[in-house]
This record gives structure tokens, C-alpha cells and sequence, in this order.
């Protein structure tokens, strides 16, 4: 029984060292293989790189390759002056925004049309109406009040007068004292018609005040009562501004400072400039705006100086002339003063790193020169530079290889545009614009 076990066995045993041979045999055949593989590999890369040469060894090879892509075409600089403009975003504020209040108690019995969200209103418009019955009332008692304060003013005047004649007819000498004559008495009464004429005028300003009017021409942002409802002096009625004009905040970086004059005591002229809608790049309508005076303090965070710009009528009521919004973002341009002697750069012209390349007019060679720009507009960089002279040639076309001091040929506009290589449309997308 146990002869068949054993028997298998065996022939496992056999059977794993067949295996082992052969993973053996395996693992020596790759030992040898990759050496080789590995040197037929570099050999081949040597081939490729040794049959096609890089870019730069052609043309260091081949001078006339060379010359032939240096072309391009140029501008002649010039000196000018130039009037710099300063662009500054704000917020559109009112000037004068308030909440508006009561000065008396009472019941609301009405409210007019100019006093809802959004709506217009003249100075002095009854915004809304309280219920008059109490401040009447008060009106007539204040009135009865002066009455009897007169009444009995007039009795004391005569009492008084009385009372010298009195004197006099018993043959004093002697000048009355002010008891003799009731003159404390008739002052008092005097204080008492004063104090009633008070109360009396008191009363008809609050039966006035029950009619609450608008305080300037204006706008409403937001009621806040209703018909029916009861308020005292501390209730806010609404929020509302007023329309004359509206002011915006634009900061203005030190490096702007030096080119504008900014007005910062009052008899200064005001600085005129113009807004633009920041929001829709596609509206053209501007708006006049004035910069009337300055905060006088740096901002502490970004170290700005914030100029307020006053815009007139910025409803457009009396000009016509689209209506801004309170809240509105906007763009405002700022003229500023003319530097004079300076190089207009275009933008196209300027490569990485603010390097622009120039042509010398005898030998037509070509060098780099890095620009420092003194102002900048959407299209050109403003520069002014000693090292450049009147008359010298700015090169425009973009090259992806440019040696300094290489020879270049200067293409007329009239010649036929130069082909593109991949190379030059590679480098057109490396220029850094600003």
C-alpha cells in the first residue's frame, strides 16, 4: 500500500530540478543578451544624432542660412512728448445718503407715490402724511394758554399803573419801590405770555411736522413703514440720497503720483476726466467727472492715495446722457502731465524681459537693449533712455535667433512677406506682453 506514494514521489522531485535547470539556463542567456542589446542601442542613437546634425550646428556651418533668416523690418524712433493718462477703477457713491427719521410722534394715514423703493421726489415733497387730530388739539390748548397769559399780563399792566398813580396822589416824595408798583408781579406775567407764545409756536411746528417733507431732491433706496402705522421720533422711515451729484473714490499708485496735480486745497481747480462703464466694455457712453480733492492719507494696506471725483447730474436728468447707478463700478482716465523727449515702443517690438532690438543705420547690425518704461498704454511702452539716439531703427519682426552684433537685412514695406518658420511662430508666442 505504501509502494505508489513513494514512487510519486520521486518523480515530483525529478520534475522540480528539470525546472530549476531550466530557469537557470534562462537568467545566463539574459545575462549575456542585454550587454549586447544595450550597445547596439547607443550605437544606432550615434547614427541618428551623427546623420542629423542639431539646429545650431547648421547654422553655424552654413553662413548663409544664417543671413538669410536675419531679416526684418523696422521703425524709425523719434522724440516726442507725451501727454501720460492714468486709468483708476472706482465705486459710484452718493454723496449724501441718510436715513430718514421723524421729529414727533404719530400714526401714519398716508403715504405718497415719490416715498416708495426707487422712486424720485423734489425737495420739500410730502413724503408722508400723519394723523393730525392730537397736534389740533395740542395747537388749541397752546393758543388758549397765551389767551389767559395775556389776560392776566393786561390785569398786572393796569395794577401797576394804578398803583403809581395811587403814590403820587398821596404826596410822597420819595420814588416807589418795585413792591409798591407790582413789578415782580407784571414780569411774571410778562414771563408767562412768553412761555405761552413758545408753547403756542411749539405746537404748530409739530402740526407742520406731521407732514413729513423730502429734505433735498433725491431718491429712495428703501421704505420701510406702512399706511396704519405707528411711529415715534427714533422710527427709520427710510433710506434714501440725494441726486445733485455723486462722488467716486479712485486710487492712485505712487508711481502715478509724479505725473498728476491733484487738487488738495479747496480754491484748487478741480482735475476734469472721464468715466467709462467698467462692467460693459461694449457701452461707449462716458460720463464728465471732477477730481475735487484728495483724502490726504495713504491707504496703510495697498499705500494708495484716493482721489474723490465729484460727477454732476449722474442720473442724467438735466444732461440727457445715460444714468449711473449707485454701487456702479467704473473706470475713470486721468490725464496727467506731458513728459517731454520720450520714445514711443510698440508693444509688438518688445521681447522677454523687456528687451527690444535695434538697428544701427551705418553697418546694419542689430543688439539688444533692455527698457525701462516710464508709462505704459494698452499699445505702445513709454521709455526714456539716453543711450538711444533720435533717427535710430527699433526691429519689429519677430526672430527666434537673434546674435548680438550679427549682420540683419531691413525689409521695405512694399517687399513680399517673409515665410514663417516654426521656429519664429514659437518665439511670437514666448513674447511677453505687459
Amino acid at each position: 500500500m505504501n509502494s505508489p506514494d513513494k514512487s510519486t514521489q520521486i518523480t515530483n522531485s525529478d520534475s522540480s530540478k528539470d525546472d530549476s535547470e531550466i530557469d537557470n539556463s534562462i537568467m545566463w542567456i539574459l545575462r549575456i543578451l542585454t550587454p549586447i542589446i544595450v550597445i547596439l542601442l547607443g550605437f544606432g542613437i550615434y547614427k541618428i544624432l551623427n546623420n542629423n546634425p542639431p539646429e545650431e550646428e547648421v547654422r553655424q556651418a552654413n553662413p548663409a542660412r544664417q543671413n538669410r533668416e536675419l531679416k526684418t523690418r523696422v521703425i524709425e524712433l523719434t522724440k516726442e512728448n507725451y501727454q501720460t493718462k492714468i486709468q483708476a477703477n472706482g465705486i459710484v457713491k452718493a454723496h449724501n445718503q441718510i436715513s430718514l427719521t421723524s421729529q414727533v410722534n404719530g400714526r401714519i394715514i398716508s403715504i405718497h407715490p415719490q416715498f416708495d423703493d426707487g422712486a424720485f421726489f423734489k425737495k420739500d415733497t410730502i413724503l408722508l402724511e400723519l394723523e393730525e387730530a392730537d397736534f389740533l388739539t395740542a395747537v388749541a390748548s397752546a393758543t388758549a394758554n397765551l389767551a389767559q397769559a395775556e389776560a392776566a399780563h393786561a390785569q398786572e399792566k393796569a395794577r401797576s399803573e394804578q398803583a403809581r398813580l395811587n403814590w403820587e396822589d398821596l404826596g410822597y416824595d420819595e420814588e416807589p419801590n418795585e413792591l409798591v408798583l407790582r413789578l415782580p408781579q407784571l414780569r411774571e406775567a410778562v414771563a408767562r405770555v412768553n412761555s405761552a407764545k413758545t408753547q403756542l409756536a411749539q405746537a404748530e411746528r409739530n402740526l407742520r411736522r406731521s407732514k413729513i417733507r423730502a429734505p433735498f431732491d433725491g431718491r429712495v433706496i428703501q421704505r420701510n413703514v406702512g399706511i396704519s402705522q405707528a411711529i415715534s421720533a427714533t422710527t427709520i422711515l427710510g433710506t434714501m440720497f440725494s441726486i445733485d451729484y455723486a462722488e467716486v473714490r479712485l486710487p492712485i499708485s505712487s508711481q502715478d503720483m509724479k505725473n498728476l496735480n491733484l487738487p488738495e486745497a479747496p480754491d484748487d481747480e478741480p482735475l476734469d476726466i472721464v468715466l467709462s462703464d467698467a462692467l460693459d466694455e461694449e457701452n461707449e457712453v462716458i460720463w464728465p467727472a471732477q477730481i475735487v480733492r484728495t483724502e490726504g492719507t495713504l491707504d496703510q494696506n495697498s499705500l494708495e492715495l484716493f482721489a474723490i471725483a465729484r460727477i454732476p447730474d449722474p442720473f442724467g436728468k438735466e444732461s440727457g446722457i445715460s444714468p449711473l447707478r449707485i454701487g456702479q463700478p467704473v473706470q475713470a482716465e486721468i490725464p496727467g502731465n506731458v513728459i517731454e523727449d520720450v520714445f514711443k515702443i510698440p508693444r509688438m517690438a518688445v521681447r522677454q524681459l523687456r528687451m527690444i532690438y535695434l538697428v544701427d543705420k551705418e553697418d546694419s547690425t542689430i543688439r539688444g537693449s533692455i527698457i525701462k518704461p516710464i508709462n505704459e498704454s494698452e499699445e505702445f511702452i513709454i521709455i526714456k533712455d539716453p543711450d538711444i539716439t533720435e533717427g535710430t531703427l527699433l526691429a519689429t519682426t519677430p526672430m527666434a535667433w537673434i546674435p548680438e552684433g550679427a549682420k540683419v537685412e531691413i525689409i521695405n514695406k512694399n517687399d513680399e512677406p517673409l515665410l514663417e518658420s516654426s521656429e519664429t511662430k514659437n518665439s511670437d508666442k514666448n513674447t511677453s506682453s505687459f
